[in-house]
């Protein structure tokens, strides 16, 4: 048996991917993995931010047309990145045990987000990123910041930025965490929604390879991400606008998820955070966004998408 999986070039990808081989490969080890590496137009166009040239779909697209063409089987994904709809005749097969969730700040100075002096730069490619940064420090700056991890680690360890936003789980699974210098708590700064899982995306009538990708899968990790996408959903969000969402759950045996959401101004003056208890992931993200909305955050999400 071969599976054959799509793959971005970057650093991060290739390793995700990898990690994802090397676990099917344990639990199925007469399996034979292959890559077919594809370079996606969020990968070539770096010049821009993401919200202006479409939002993170541009890391997607083109790995979901080589699956629906039948030239690969499977393509891993950072789940975040993934859009809240799968293409018709896709699925998400399988979604393994969640990693880190948290952002990290990295700056040559060793700069915190409590000592960054006042006006300084801040470099981030998430408006979400930005926004709760601002809310916490209106007198800092936020720029656009682009390029795989290790170009973004690059330009903060040359001090283009007084410091930088990144998600700690690529840090984490490319071996690059001892540089950050500030674990950001969840409640200073809440993830987007299915942050640091990853996404095994296939064909929903390829039923050999979903049956190999169920090894894989964490029922705790996919209630949780479940519930944050459907808050998103409930918003008629994309990725590219400043939403947050996490959901936790006492232990893989409970029934009870947790979520708390956010939507923020752009300039973090106006933030919405609802909080919330359910047993169904769908309700719970869709209740919650229900009242987000009722508090005005579908005129916070048009200014942002207008910006």
């Amino acid at each position: 048996m071969k599976l054959i999986f799509a793959t971005r070039p970057s650093a991060l990808a290739r390793w995700q991917t990898n990690w994802v081989i090397a676990a099917l490969q344990k639990n199925h080890p007469d399996l034979v993995c292959e890559e077919k590496i594809i370079t996606t137009q969020g990968d070539k166009i770096l010049d821009k931010p993401l919200p202006e040239i479409g939002g993170k779909g541009l890391f997607t697209q083109e790995l979901e047309s080589e699956l629906l063409d039948g030239s690969v089987h499977c393509a891993v994904h950072s789940l975040k990145d993934l859009p809240v709809e799968n293409p018709a005749g896709l699925t998400v097969g399988c979604i393994p045990a969640r990693a880190e969730v948290r952002d990290v700040l990295i700056s040559k100075n060793g700069y915190t987000l409590a000592t960054l002096p006042p006006h300084a730069v801040v470099g981030t490619s998430s408006l979400r990123r930005a926004s709760q940064i601002l809310a916490l420090r209106p007198d800092l700056r936020t720029e656009s910041l682009r390029g795989n991890v290790d170009t973004r680690l690059r330009k903060a360890l040359e001090g283009q930025y007084a410091a930088i936003i990144l998600a700690g789980a690529g840090l984490t699974r490319l071996g690059l965490d001892s540089h950050v210098t500030e674990w950001i708590p969840l409640d200073v700064m809440l993830p987007a929604p299915g942050q640091g899982a990853l996404a095994i995306q296939c064909r929903a009538d390829d039923l050999t390879t979903l049956s190999l990708l169920a090894k894989l899968e964490d029922e705790s990790t996919r209630k949780c991400v479940t519930t944050e996408r459907a808050f998103l959903s409930g918003l008629g969000g994309g990725c590219s606008v400043p939403v947050a969402a996490y959901a936790e759950v006492e232990g893989q045996k409970s029934k009870v998820i947790r979520l708390t959401g956010l939507v923020s101004s752009v300039d973090g003056k106006q933030i919405i955070k609802v909080v919330g208890e359910g047993s169904d992931p769908l309700e719970l993200g869709k209740h919650l966004a229900d009242e987000a909305l009722a508090q005005n955050a579908s005129q916070i999400l048009t200014s942002s998408t207008n910006h």
